[in-house]
């Protein structure tokens, strides 16, 4: 009986061992098999654009508020990409920071404009506290499922 016993308990012990090495699992399931390099879609976004691709790296920062983004680290230094998810649909813990995430979904694009003080170079003309405007393209993506262990 006692043998019996400490089969279970093995058993149970593997058991418990292998999902926690699957990770913790967010929105849908993971379906394709082979990674993007996060340095890869930041070099060619175009190429990207639309597209549904696979992820990892470790999560760098999280939102704060709702857990409605992650940032990843690229597989190169000082590169990242964020992982936006629809308001409530998926949370990311502040927890996870420093942990490694394998995330789903689709490339995009967002135009943001910013302001900033002109700086007029030699030969051009800049009127005191003119706002100079500047469209900056950032490619994100749109989380469908992410697993993070």
């Amino acid at each position: 009986m006692k043998s019996l016993f400490k089969l279970f308990i093995g058993i149970l012990f593997i058991t418990v061992m292998l999902k926690a090495d699957e990770g913790t699992k967010y929105g849908k399931e993971i379906e394709l098999k082979e990674t993007t390099k996060i340095s890869e879609i930041i070099n060619n976004p175009a190429e990207y654009l639309g597209k549904t691709v696979l992820v990892e790296g470790t999560i760098i920062n999280v939102c704060a508020k709702r857990g409605c983004w992650m940032e990843l680290s690229s597989d190169k230094e000082f590169e990242s990409i964020r992982i936006k998810v629809n308001d409530g649909e998926i949370i990311f813990p502040m927890e996870a920071k420093g942990q490694k995430a394998l995330v789903e979904g689709e490339v995009y694009s967002i135009n943001v404009e910013t302001e900033h003080k002109c700086d007029h170079k030699e030969g051009e003309s800049c009127e005191t506290g003119e706002q100079k405007k500047e469209v900056k393209t950032i490619y994100q993506i749109k989380g469908l499922g992410a697993v993070i262990k």
